[in-house]
């Protein structure tokens, strides 16, 4: 099993991240960092080995660094040795701080550094997990929310090393006329060899505990230079900033960008106050990470400015709650504060589900951002009404999204990290500066504004020259009023690498209101311009064949490159019209066993090994079937056709002829209980469904369950610190809520599974499993829209969200989802998975007709196959095998390596490095007990939840007329584990 190594960091600037390196002696203080109410999981450690006997080592560590104007490239270069006798997988968690951007990275393949191209988000981590399975060597960087960023590195040799070198770019903060430029470095504390280099046009100045730093000049200006890291951890810099306009220039592209730093002074002055205020406040989870004691002192300026004002108090979390209302006089906000202290900050964050009031003025938003539950829409204000967003939660927080927010709707964003602040905060939220209004071209085009607040007394515009002289003009306002201000540019200015992918950063930014509406222009700006987005990430691949493969353009060896691309291209008509065939003759097979009349007495005598075989056995079926008494040959087959149109065959008799009443259908196992109907008619008719809902015996659990039903959710706040990291904590806290009648505090516990860790797909779906078991199908939407985003290689993803649709009356896109999974191809771990979809899109298409459009869907896919009993077993974690047992009335066992019983009963193939599923169906069953077991035969991975989580799906009916599912949801632990999940009774 492969042992995945975690870096995780915390704290604003980039370098910091390295210091995750250092060893596992950082788990102290992690707790102290947080601040306000602790009422979520706590981070996890900065360093995170698993299955890692020794720590990898930072062996060598050099930095070099550029500041022109201010502007600054840091480029840090790593080697990590792996003192293990096994090889692992790197990942580096990390935050970049407002202005700053990662400008790339390479990995060294064959002793060479290998520069990352920029490749679709969705393909990227398809791409890596792919050749990540072959053992090779890919290494991927994405942003999974906000500025958040990850890079995954693998392998790093069993006792050998691995370089790789990062490049950020970073706009640098204007103090009082001068430049500041800080670089973390205690991250190279413990590296073997260390050397620094940063260099300026302008002499700099060393600020603080700088050691051994020395500057000295050079051709074009001066270089500091330092042979292991400061005293202090950081080299902190200041270098003059000019007081006229400059201007940089790039050719990238076929096209010439430029860059302008503008210094803006103007008189700043205090600005209308509300008289009615909408006060917005993020009591999810992440809010733990907030500082909440700034907040409030911030709030207290604000409230004895404006002196007296009403208050509309709105917690957003999974679902917005209630407005409260609260009167503000002569600055005396007591009440509301108190109730702010009173906040328990848990659940996810939806920041929709409220309307904006006529009459409100102003509306403060305290949030970080990370919108990742719902629809994550925020509300259009109405016309007038102002957005300001605060932010204390640092590099935690998706300014960029919280900015676009605020400006959109004629406010700012104003962030602070530390006490020291805070002043800056106010002046920044009850002062008006200078602003720009508006920005026109001669000689450019697609001019955009990094801000429209003058900052630090500075503005930068980017955009592309059609000219080699272009002229801007800026509108702007500030306390004496509104004025323009010329600014030239010169096509032939100072030649600088950072135009292009600013003026990239600056477009993206202003999708960011929106990302989820404005996904592919941002898609398109990444990569165009190799910047890492929401939609872009960079990837570095050994080989060239795997560029071709995959058909991303390598950074060289271009035309080797299109040569084989073009042979790849000649190919591929085929192999999808040869992929279709493969499918159709596939669902071929299901019709001609279901139109088989299998026999329903006693089966002959056979090897008492078949009914006590166990998951051990040889995964074969012909010596049975070679020993099987030939059942009656099969009637004639019926002619196939459209589902939809018309009726391809008489489903309700098909069904019901000879039907088998299914008296009862009785399973252990359940968390969360859903039932429904759907699909046919026919058989299943009379069926019941009796659960006896299974039950985790931790500590925890026991708690829980022995309490009085109004105790519940006090004492999960009293667990959860205990239970730091923990999914299964979660599903098992929200199963107890619901079975005491509490829902809505269930739902809001369930929903911190989207809180928990950045995009994990494998939570992700965990959460959205639940969400519809939970009866929330509108809510599991967009949680499995994500998962298809985050894994559209996985045909789970497709079919996963095409069964949430159905739930949700969204049939046309069930069917079409679920056609997704029939018609592309796949990795050889889903084998057979198209079928499943198959008879899953049937039953939709066949249940609900109206209005559905399959004419895109192959004439030979189109037939529903109604079913007496049939189960689906899936589960959450990749690498991983489960297997399905269904013992009929005859005990005889349907399983992997017996796939077909005598009476008909048949499994589809077995899967063992995926999440399933895996179907057992029988048309027609006989009288008796059918015992449902899930055995988990083996994983090679790290289980997401401690525990691979299995989901079951049994249904009488199935495809008929009065259809009858429950879904059920358990988990299990241990290699060789075998739990019963329930039994179907036929009468």
């Amino acid at each position: 099993m492969k042992s995945p190594f975690q870096l995780t960091v915390l704290t604003g600037l980039t370098g910091v991240l390295l210091s995750l390196l250092l060893a596992p002696i950082v788990f102290a203080d992690a707790d102290a960092q947080i601040r306000g109410p602790v009422t979520a999981p706590r981070p996890p450690p900065l360093l995170i080995v698993r299955g890692a006997e020794k720590p990898i080592e930072l062996e060598s560590a050099r930095i070099e660094g550029e500041i022109i104007g201010g502007l600054a490239r840091t480029s840090i270069e790593l080697v990590f040795r792996n003192p293990n006798a096994r090889v692992l997988e790197g990942e580096l968690q990390f935050p970049l701080r407002a202005g700053q951007q990662v400008a790339g990275f390479a990995l060294d393949i064959d002793g060479k550094l290998r520069p990352a191209v920029p490749v679709p988000k969705a393909k990227g981590q398809q791409v890596f997990e792919a050749i990540q399975r072959r053992g090779a060597d890919p290494a991927l960087l994405e942003q999974t929310a906000g500025n958040q960023f990850k890079l995954r590195i693998y392998p790093i040799p069993a006792r050998g090393t691995r370089r790789v070198r990062l490049e950020l770019d970073e706009s640098l903060v204007r103090h009082e006329g001068e430049w500041r430029y800080e670089l973390p470095l205690a991250f190279a504390a413990r590296a073997r060899d260390f050397a620094a280099d940063i260099r300026s046009a302008q002499k700099p100045k060393l600020e603080g505990l700088a050691g051994p730093a020395k500057i000295t000049s050079r051709i074009g200006g001066y270089s500091v230079t330092l042979a292991a890291p400061p005293p202090g951890g950081t080299l902190a810099l200041s270098v003059p900033a000019s007081r006229n306009a400059r201007a940089y220039t790039q050719d990238f592209g076929g096209e010439r960008y430029f860059l302008a730093e503008v210094p803006l002074e103007g008189a700043r002055q205090p600005r209308a106050l509300p008289k009615s205020l909408g006060l917005l406040w993020d009591a999810s989870a992440s809010g733990r990470k907030r500082d909440s004691a700034s907040e409030l002192a911030l709030l207290d300026r604000y409230f004895r400015a404006v002196g007296s004002v009403q208050v509309s108090l709105i917690r957003l979390r999974d679902r917005a709650e209630p407005a409260q209302t609260f009167a503000v006089a002569g600055g005396d906000w007591s009440a509301l504060r108190r109730e702010l202290e009173k906040t328990v900050y848990d659940g996810a964050t939806d920041p929709g589900g409220w309307q904006p009031q006529a009459g409100i003025d102003e509306y403060l938003l305290f949030s970080d951002g990370l919108f990742n539950y719902g629809q994550r829409r925020f509300p259009r204000l109405l016309p007038n009404q102002r957005l300001y967003a605060l932010n204390s939660a640092g590099a935690a927080a998706d300014a960029a999204r919280l900015s676009a927010l605020a400006q959109a709707h004629g406010g700012r964003l104003i962030s602070w990290q530390r006490a020291g602040e805070l002043d800056r905060a106010a002046e920044a939220l009850l002062n008006d500066g200078p602003r720009l209004l508006g920005l026109s071209a001669l000689g450019a085009s697609e001019v955009v504004a990094d801000s429209p607040f003058a900052d630090g007394g500075l503005l930068r515009v980017a955009g592309r020259l059609s000219d080699s002289k272009a002229q801007l003009t800026l509108r702007l306002r500030d306390a004496s009023g509104e004025r323009e201000q010329v600014v030239p540019i010169d096509g032939e200015a100072t030649a600088s690498a950072f135009p292009a992918g600013l003026w990239g950063r600056y477009s993206i930014a202003a999708l960011q209101a929106d990302p989820d509406l404005n996904r592919a222009a941002i898609a398109r700006l990444g990569q165009r311009l190799s910047i890492v987005t929401g939609e872009t990430s960079l990837i570095v691949l050994d080989d060239i064949a795997d560029y071709v493969r995959y058909d991303i353009a390598p950074p060289d060896r271009l035309d080797e490159f299109n040569r084989l691309k073009s042979q790849q291209i000649a190919d591929l008509d085929g192999e999808r019209k040869t992929n279709l065939d493969r499918v159709a003759a596939l669902y071929d097979e299901r019709i001609q066993w279901w139109q088989r009349d299998w026999p329903k007495g006693a089966p002959p005598q056979i090897a008492g090994d078949l009914k006590a075989n166990g998951a051990g056995g040889a995964r074969d079926t012909m010596h049975y079937r070679s020993r099987m008494v030939a059942p009656p040959p099969p009637s004639a087959p019926q002619p196939p056709a459209a589902v939809v149109e018309a009726q391809p065959m008489p489903m309700a008799v098909a069904a019901a002829a000879d039907a088998t009443a299914l008296d009862r259908v009785e399973v252990t196992g359940s968390r969360v209980v859903a039932t429904g109907a759907g699909g046919g008619a026919g058989a299943g008719a009379n069926a019941s469904i009796v659960l006896k809902p299974w039950q985790p015996d931790s500590p925890y659990a026991r708690r829980l369950r022995q309490a009085p039903s109004d105790k519940i959710y006090a004492i999960y706040l009293d667990e959860r610190d205990s239970q730091a990291g923990s999914t299964a904590f979660y599903l098992d806290v929200a199963d107890v809520l619901i079975e005491k009648g509490q829902r809505d505090l269930a739902l809001r516990v369930l929903s911190n599974l989207a809180e928990m860790d950045l995009e994990n797909r494998h939570i992700l779906r965990v959460l959205g499993y639940r969400l519809i078991q939970a009866e929330q199908p509108a809510l599991a939407v967009p949680v499995l829209e994500q998962v298809l985003r985050l894994a559209e290689e996985e045909p789970q993803s497709f079919r996963d969200l095409g069964l949430a649709y159905a739930a949700n009356g969204q049939y046309q896109q069930a069917v079409d989802s679920l056609y997704e999974v029939a018609s592309r191809e796949w990795d050889s771990r889903f084998p057979g998975v198209e079928e499943i979809a198959l008879a899953e899109l049937n039953a939709i298409a066949t249940a609900h007709p109206a209005g559905l459009d399959t004419r895109r869907i192959d004439p030979r896919l189109l037939r529903n196959l109604p079913l007496d009993l049939r189960v689906v077993l899936s589960w959450d974690s990749d690498n991983s095998d489960m297997d399905l047992w269904v013992t009929d009335p005859n005990g005889e066992k349907c399983f992997y390596s017996h796939k077909l019983t005598y009476q008909g009963g048949r499994i589809t193939n077995d899967f063992t490095g995926g999440y399933g599923p895996e179907e057992f169906s029988l048309r027609k069953a006989k009288p008796g007990k059918y015992k449902v077991e899930a055995n988990f035969y083996g994983e090679r991975q790290q289980l997401v939840t401690g525990a691979t989580t299995l989901n079951l799906w049994l249904s009488t009916g199935f495809g008929a007329g009065k259809q009858k599912d429950q879904k059920v949801t358990l988990r299990l632990k241990d290699a060789k584990e075998v739990v019963l999940v329930g039994e179907f009774e036929v009468k």
